[in-house]
Parts: C-alpha cells; structure tokens; sequence
C-alpha cells in the first residue's frame, strides 16, 4: 500500500494500438503531434457552417414562398401553413437524432459527416425547385431527417485533437452557428426573388425566374458540395478492429482488473456511479438547466421564425410590409452584432458575473423587450429601422447567455454520471 492509502494496481494498463483500426492510427497521429490540428478544424466549421446555413436562410423569405405556393386562401393564413414548412426540418432531426447517433458509434463519424452533407445538396436544392407545399414540406423533412450532423460532429471535434485542443474544436461548432446567423439570412434575403430585385441579371424566363426561391438553396447546396468534396481528406476517429484474440486478452485483463479494484473501492466508486446513475433525474439542478434551456431554444427558434413573418406581413395586419431583403438585413446585421458580442463581450460579463446572473437578467430584459414589438408596427421610415434593428440585437444577445452555457452544462452532466 502507498503512502497515499491506496495500492498499488495488479496489472499496469496499457493501451493496445491496431493497424488496421483508422481509429488507433489517428489517435497515434494526435497524441505524437503536439500541434492544432488547423485543417481538421477548418473542415469541421466548414461541414458545421453547411449544415447551419439552411435553417438561417430560410425565413426572410419564407413568408413569399407560401404566398407564391398559393396555399392560403387568405393572406392571414401564410403565417399558419410557414409554420408547418419551418417545423419540418426540427421534427426531422427530432426523430432522427439518436438513430445518426447510433450511426457514428457503429460505422463511423465520417460516414455519419458525408451523409448529412450530400443532404444538404440534394434536398435543399430541391426545396428550392418546389412547385408544391407539400414538396417544401417532404424536402424541409428530408432535409432535417437525413442531416444528422449535429451530434457526431462534436464526438468528431473532441476527438481529432488532443486533449487540451477539445474546447477549441467544440467552439468551432458553436462558432459556425454565429457566422450562420450573419451569412445565412443575407443569402435568403437578397438572392430570393432574383428576377425582380435584380432584372438585368436574371430574366424572368431564366430558371431563376422561374423558380423564384431557387437561388439562395442553389448558393448554400455550391458551398455544401465543396464541403463534400473537403470531407474526402477527414480522417476516421472511430475505432474499429475485429481482432477477437486480441479483443479477448483485452477483456481477461480487463476483467481481472475489474474484479480487484472491485473489492477496494466497492463503496467509494461502483456502489456511488451507480447511485449517481440512478438518481440522475432527481438532480433538480441539472434537470433544471436541461428543462430551460430546452425552453430556450423553442423561444429562439419561435423568435427568428415569428419575427420574419410578422415583420413581412401587411400593414393592415398591424405588420411592417419589409420586403425579404429588408427582413434579411435586419436578421444580418443583428447576427454580426451576436457574434461580436460572444467573443469580446460575453467572456467578460461571465467571468465577472457568472453564468446565472446575466441569464436571469436576460430572461427578464426579453420579456421586457418583446412586449415592445406590437407597437413598432406604428413607425415609419428611419425611425422603424434603427428601433426594429437595435430590438433585434438586443434580443439576439439575450438569448446568447442560456446557449453559451450549454458546453459547462454537458461538462457538469459528464462529470456528475461519470466521476
């Protein structure tokens, strides 16, 4: 026995590597190179980026496409078919969300990357061909359903990379979200329409005239298939062998080493994982920070769609009558104002705050700053525009303090299930 109080282990772990596993060669790669791994990174924000853009880009200009769809049989109703168009891709990636996950952990996170990239091209270009509301809605719920990016590309992120370079990789992911949230509605709002916003380019017989909302799926799906194609040289982080002798030598060791720390720290490590296990959904502090921030993300998401809609609709309708460009600029201009706010301001507000002061006052401020907006829709010209622009910054800001927490809330469930 140590000086410590604990003894010493029977048999010394040591971590077996396999040839033919590209799971092994990676980790060989990464734990000999002490370097970031830059070009991993960049594919990963790359197939991220792709993966964000189309939910960005939609809502400038969804409110037209419906309109032109002509399924509403009266204009109030726009807003209740886009409903339907804009939840199909949620209720798709609903679904499909821990199926793809099972995916990555049996044939690989690359497979899993590639696949929901080439959906990406193929279903949001063909959202962008719709001639019906029902091929909007069966492309948007494709689209959703076979892009199951979200999930594997973090394992991916956490395990291209060395240890102390995971939080940078994790970052990246979220990072793409705040570039989305700035490129993403400015495609939607200024290459919808083409034929009418820009007629000496695009002629009304063209096919971008004639499929009016083609252009901005056919923008993102360009930049989807040079993700693909940058996706050819992602290596495998998975680890896949098949060596059943080996495997079985692993398990004996494994077992023999199982059973004689067994019997010393019984009570101080199985007996306790296993009631932290147990007693998981009775941890009202975690499942609080699940439940709202579940909520917030339904409050984002209802916000970035019920804005564009309202702020597209007529006047008479106690709207704004934007147009999709103006709508996309709005969405644009408070996405670059999120997105420097999370780098240089947020850090700062959570060091010397902390996490849950600046999200309590931003759940209070949002209540404040919602109940602003019907009014808006009795201003005019220069004075609707700022107002408008500066109440969607601030709005988009607020709701930065639940979504930036969301890394230290998968750390504190990984450490209270698994340490």
């Amino acid at each position: 026995m140590t000086g410590s109080g604990r003894e010493a282990p029977l048999l010394r772990v040591r971590k077996v590597y396999h040839e033919r596993c590209p799971g092994c060669r990676q980790e060989r790669k990464t734990q000999a190179d002490h370097r970031i791994p830059y070009t991993e990174f960049l594919y990963i924000w790359i197939a991220c980026l792709c993966a964000a853009l189309p939910i960005q880009s939609l809502f400038p200009y969804l409110y037209f496409m419906i309109r032109d769809l002509e399924v509403a049989k009266q204009e109030q109703d726009i807003g209740f078919y886009a409903g339907f168009v804009g939840a199909a891709y949620f209720l798709g990636r609903t679904i499909s969300a821990v199926p793809w996950g099972i995916f990555a952990d049996k044939y690989g996170r690359k497979p899993c990357i590639v696949i929901s990239i080439l959906s990406v091209i193929v279903f949001n270009t063909l959202f962008g061909l719709s001639t019906t509301y029902w091929m909007a809605i069966v492309t948007r719920g494709l689209l959703g359903l076979l892009c199951g990016i979200l999930g594997p590309i973090k394992a991916y992120a956490s395990e291209v990379c060395r240890k102390e370079h995971q939080a940078l990789g994790i970052s990246l992911v979220t990072s793409s979200r705040a570039i989305a949230l700035v490129i993403g509605p400015a495609i939607g709002g200024f290459l919808a329409q083409p034929a009418k916003k820009y007629p000496n380019l695009f002629s009304e017989e063209s096919i971008f005239g004639r499929f009016p909302y083609f252009l901005p799926c056919f923008v993102i799906s360009v930049l989807a298939a040079g993700a693909c194609l940058a996706c050819i040289w992602l290596p495998e982080t998975l680890h896949m062998y098949h060596d059943d002798k080996v495997e079985a030598i692993e398990e004996m060791e494994a077992q023999v080493a199982d059973s004689t720390s067994e019997d010393r720290n019984a009570k101080q490590s199985g007996s306790g994982r296993m009631a932290s296990t147990k007693n998981l959904l009775k941890n009202w502090q975690l499942m609080s920070a699940i439940t709202l921030y579940c909520v917030f993300s339904l409050h984002d998401t209802a916000y970035l769609e019920i804005f564009s809609l309202w702020a597209v609709s007529s006047r008479k309708y106690r709207g704004l009558s934007f147009t999709s460009q103006e709508v996309g600029t709005v969405l644009t201009i408070s996405g670059f104002g999120v997105l420097v706010y999370q780098l240089l301001i947020y850090p700062l507000l959570a060091k010397y705050a902390g996490l849950v002061k600046p999200f309590r006052s931003a759940a209070v401020l949002s209540i404040l700053l919602l109940a602003t907006y019907p009014f808006m829709a009795n201003l005019y010209g220069v004075e609707l525009k700022v107002l408008i622009n500066i109440a969607s910054l601030l709005k988009n800001m607020f709701a930065v303090c639940p979504f930036s927490g969301r890394n230290k809330l998968l750390a504190y469930y990984y450490l209270y299930c698994f340490v």
